[in-house]
C-alpha cells in the first residue's frame, strides 16, 4: 500500500507501508543507531515523534518480548530506508510489521532517508503528517503545518505511570504493587531477603537501597540497572509531590528520562526543589533538564537533536570520552546555571551540556543515556556513584 510522508516545509516523501494503516502526525526525527530498533520504537522519550532510522536495513532481526523499554511502541510513526519481511533470530516472536500492525503505529519504506535525514539535519526537526489513508501531498503539508509541535507541550502526562508499584529484577515488565506479594514472597523463599512492598520498606541486611523513582517516562532498563545495583525502587507517577516521597523515608530518589519540553512540566520541577538537599538525587535525560531548571538554569531547543548510540561526551574531571546512547531535542543552557553547579560533561560534537552536579547537596545528572539500551556501556558507573552517595 502507498503511504506519504510530507514535512511542514512542503517536502514530500511517497514509500510502501508497513505496520498499521491510517494516519499520523509529529516532529520528525532521526536516530543513527544501527540495531535496536525495538528500544527505539519503546521508548517513551519518542513520544510525539515521527523516528528515521539512518541505518538503511530494518526489521532483520524481528521483534521479541524482552526487548522492549515500556509497555509498547510509543512513536507516533516509523521511517526506513528499507523493511526487511524475513527476520530470523532465535530469540524472535514477531516481524517487525506485524509488531507495530499490533500497536497501531504506521510504518513507511522505500524512501530516500538519507536525503531526509540531510534535509533535517540542514533545516532542523520539523514536522510531519503520515499517511495511508490522504495521499494528496498539499493537503498533508497543510496538516503538518497546523500541527502544535512539541514546545510547551506537557507529554509526561502521556506516558506516566497511572499508580505507584515496585520494580523487581524477578519481574521484567511492571506489575502494580497489589500484586506483587506473590512474586516477592517467592523470591524470599529462594534468597531469604526481605523486598519492600508499596508504603512497607522491608531490604535485606546487605548493600540494599530505598529508591523511588518519579516516572517521567522510565525506561525498563534504567529499573533493572537501579535493582542490579542493589536498590529496590518504587515507582511513582511524575505528579507526586515532595512530601509524598520524603514521608516514604527513600534512600534516594531517581529523576527519569521522559519525552518533549520541560518547560510544561512545572509540578516536577516544584517537587525536584522540594526533594534538593534532603535526599540524593540523579537524573537522567529530561530528569537531567528538570532538575537543571529545578536550579535556576533554562533549557532550549536544539535543531535536530541527539538521537543515536555513539555520541561522545568527555567527563571533565578524568578527561576521559565516553560513547553514548542519547535521545533529546531540549538542554540545559550551560550560562544560565548558578554558581553552585558544577559542569561534569560536555557533548564533543557540539560542547553543549550532558552532565551537572551539586556543589554542597548529593545532586548530579546527566543529558545521555548510562543504561544504554541500546548503545554502549560506558557510562554505567553513574548508578554505583548514585549508591555510593546514598551510602555516604
Amino acid at each position: 500500500m502507498k503511504a506519504i510522508l510530507a514535512l511542514a516545509d512542503g517536502t514530500v516523501f511517497e514509500g510502501e507501508q508497513f505496520g498499521a494503516t491510517g494516519e499520523t502526525v509529529g516532529e520528525v526525527v532521526f536516530n543513527t543507531s544501527m540495531t535496536g530498533y525495538q528500544e527505539v520504537l519503546t521508548d517513551p522519550s519518542y513520544k510525539g515523534q515521527i523516528v528515521t532510522m539512518t541505518y538503511p536495513l530494518i526489521g532483520n532481526y524481528g521483534c521479541n518480548e524482552a526487548d522492549v523499554e515500556s509497555i509498547g511502541p510509543q512513536v507516533e510513526g516509523f521511517v526506513v530506508r528499507e523493511y526487511s519481511a524475513y527476520h530470523s533470530n532465535w530469540r524472535s516472536k514477531w516481524s517487525l510489521d506485524t509488531y507495530l500492525a499490533e500497536h497501531n503505529i504506521i510504518g513507511i519504506q522505500g524512501i530516500d532517508t538519507r536525503a531526509l535525514t540531510r534535509r533535517l539535519r540542514v533545516h532542523g526537526v520539523m514536522n510531519g503528517c503520515l499517511s495511508t489513508e490522504d495521499l494528496n501531498p498539499e493537503s498533508l503539508v497543510a496538516k503538518a503545518k497546523a500541527w502544535h509541535g512539541l514546545v510547551g507541550w506537557d507529554l509526561v502526562q502521556r506516558v506516566t505511570c497511572p499508580n505507584p508499584y515496585a520494580w523487581h529484577t524477578s519481574i521484567q515488565s511492571p506489575v502494580p504493587s497489589g500484586q506483587l506479594k506473590e512474586v516477592f514472597d517467592g523470591r524470599r523463599r529462594d534468597t531469604q531477603a526481605k523486598t519492600p512492598l508499596s508504603g512497607n520498606w522491608q531490604l535485606a541486611t546487605g548493600n540494599w537501597y530505598k529508591v523511588i523513582a518519579l516516572d517521567f517516562g522510565i525506561k525498563y532498563n534504567i529499573l533493572r540497572q537501579l535493582a542490579e545495583h542493589g536498590c529496590e525502587v518504587q515507582v511513582v507517577p511524575a505528579k507526586t509531590a515532595a512530601e509524598e516521597i520524603l514521608a516514604a523515608e527513600p534512600d534516594g530518589v531517581f529523576l527519569s528520562n521522559g519525552p518533549g519540553d520541560p518547560m510544561p512540566v512545572g509540578y516536577a520541577i516544584k517537587t525536584i526543589q522540594g526533594l534538593m538537599g534532603k535526599k540524593p538525587l540523579f537524573g537522567i535525560c529530561l530528569g537531567h533538564q528538570l532538575l537543571g531548571l529545578a536550579l535556576g538554569g533554562k533549557t532550549f531547543k536544539l535543531k535536530f537533536g541527539h538521537r543515536g548510540a555513539n555520541q561522545p561526551v568527555k567527563h571533565l574531571e578524568t578527561d576521559k570520552v565516553e560513547i553514548t546512547s542519547q535521545n533529546h531535542g531540549f538542554c540545559v543552557d550551560i550560562d544560565s546555571l548558578p554558581n553552585s553547579v558544577d559542569i561534569t560533561h560536555i557533548n564533543l560534537n557540539d560542547d553543549t551540556l550532558e552532565g551537572i552536579q551539586h556543589r554542597e547537596y548529593p545532586v548530579f545528572s546527566v543529558q545521555y543515556h548510562p543504561e544504554a539500551s541500546p548503545g554502549p556501556h560506558d557510562a554505567s558507573y553513574l548508578f554505583s556513584r548514585f549508591t555510593e552517595m546514598m551510602k555516604e
